[in-house]
């Protein structure tokens, strides 16, 4: 039996009807150019064929003295995971994004591994769809990522193909399990992390010092103690709403060397865009800027399994109507909070961030001091293939990252780059934000915006033009 890492086993900790713990991914294929019009219906049956998971999807909870371990499922049946389902007509993508919000909000049965995917036929011009979810205790995102791309081929003519649950990681000799967890292992590791953490106790100390410092006195630097009460970090409901939208990559990049920026800088300043229209709408537009929480992956190698993230801050300049402020506002916190974390170690970024997002915890956890939020909206951005890729000849089109709103952080938005585009996936409680899917037009507004505060709108013109 593996032990739950204590991060790990804070998902099943949070968890609760209104607020599953649970991310998955959405992904859009084309048909293989010659298959048939029944080619979901047979692929479904091939994908039933793979009836021995490997781990960690043969893997469900068992608890021994109060504490949670992973240990192999020997009752295993693949139909409890693995649906084949249809849209309703027209199968728009109305009708696809419809369909993963109502199974995004269904919690997993913890007597079985907590995994899910659904094969989806239905769908307008000769695609398919692939919704699969795993719960956050068993990968962070960005493992789930990369696990759900390693199965996937550039080569078009490559078939029989195993689905993610079946895939053998260890076959490529890129990849490789790095958890082990023999008793002499974990003993080893555990007084490791004893000594690595008292010796950064001092470092913590004095960062944790400055912030409060910094935040009493300095006007543009981004603590815990400044984001503003808003409609997002209200109470929520398990019912869920998500959208999604691919933007030209080409478009981001340029506005981000206009400007002098990152990709993530750019994102975050189309994401405060949308917002501040989003719940200007509302008339819901707070006087202070929002902050975002921004998920920063340590993951050093590529390793599948439990989670290795730390958190930022950043300022996502709401309170400014002009497109290039905004931009100049979000590139400094950002900058400022990278900074901070590069004077420190691997474990003192660890332990600080865990001090520093201790109240945000503990208010999900027990509901005390709801009225302090640390910070407003999750934005993850996560890097994705660089290439065209493809499913037994199937190739896919559009992969969307489907996150997990938390008791009073009512949006996540996660980003996920792949080829060309950037996929922006937005997921909500469907009662605290109604009419949610309006962000995304807001999205494209607000690269329209900075595209027309770098001087890019003439460029687009001729884009247009020639297309």
């Amino acid at each position: 039996m593996k032990p739950l890492s204590a991060t790990d086993n804070l998902f099943l900790m949070l968890e609760k009807r209104q607020q599953p713990t649970h991310i998955a991914g959405l992904q859009l294929f084309d048909f293989p150019e010659d298959a048939p019009n029944n080619f979901v219906t047979q692929f479904a049956e091939a994908l039933r064929a793979y009836n021995q998971p490997v781990a960690p999807f043969n893997q469900r909870l068992h608890y021994r003295f109060g504490r949670p371990y992973w240990k192999h499922d020997g009752q295993f049946d693949l139909e409890h995971h693995f649906r084949h389902v249809a849209l309703p007509k027209p199968g728009r993508i109305r009708e696809l994004l419809a369909l993963v919000s109502a199974e995004h909000s269904n919690l997993m049965d913890r007597e079985r591994p907590l995994w899910e995917c659904c094969l989806i036929e239905g769908l307008k011009g000769r695609r398919f769809a692939v919704y699969g979810k795993q719960h956050h205790a068993i990968m962070d995102g960005m493992s789930a990522m990369r696990l759900g791309t390693k199965m996937l081929s550039n080569d078009p003519a490559e078939r029989d193909m195993a689905p993610v649950w079946a895939f053998d990681l260890q076959s490529r000799s890129n990849h490789r399990i790095t958890n082990r967890f023999d008793a002499t292992t974990v003993i080893a590791s555990a007084r490791a992390g004893i000594r690595a953490n008292l010796a950064a106790i001092p470092h913590v100390a004095r960062a944790l010092q400055d912030s409060w410092y910094k935040s009493k006195t300095d006007v543009d630097y981004t603590s815990i103690f400044q984001a503003p009460q808003c409609v997002l970090n209200e109470r929520i409901t398990g019912s869920r709403r998500f959208a999604a939208e691919s933007y030209s990559l080409a478009r981001i990049q340029r506005i981000a060397k206009a400007f002098d920026a990152t990709i993530n800088d750019v994102v975050l300043a189309i994401c405060g865009s949308a917002l501040r229209d989003y719940l200007s709408e509302q008339s819901a537009l707070p006087q202070q800027p929002l902050i975002a929480a921004i998920p920063v992956s340590l993951r050093q190698d590529d390793s599948i399994g439990g989670n290795e993230i730390v958190t930022i801050l950043a300022n996502l300049g709401t309170h400014v109507a002009d497109a290039a402020q905004r931009m100049s506002i979000v590139k400094a916190s950002v900058q400022e909070a990278k900074q901070r974390l590069g004077s420190m170690t691997r474990q003192e970024i660890m332990a600080y961030t865990a001090l520093m997002l201790t109240p945000a915890g503990m208010q999900m956890l027990t509901g005390m001091m709801p009225r302090w939020q640390a910070f407003n909206v999750l934005i993850s951005n996560v890097p994705g293939p660089k290439e065209p890729l493809y499913w037994n000849g199937a190739r896919l089109r559009g992969m969307y990252p489907v996150s997990m709103p938390l008791d009073r952080l009512a949006l996540n938005i996660t980003i996920l780059s792949y080829y060309d585009q950037l996929e922006f996936g937005l997921t909500a409680c469907r009662r605290t934000l109604p009419s949610m899917q309006r962000m995304l037009a807001h999205l494209e507004t607000g690269i329209e915006g900075l595209e027309a505060a770098a001087g890019l709108n003439s460029l687009r013109r001729n884009e247009r033009q020639l297309a």
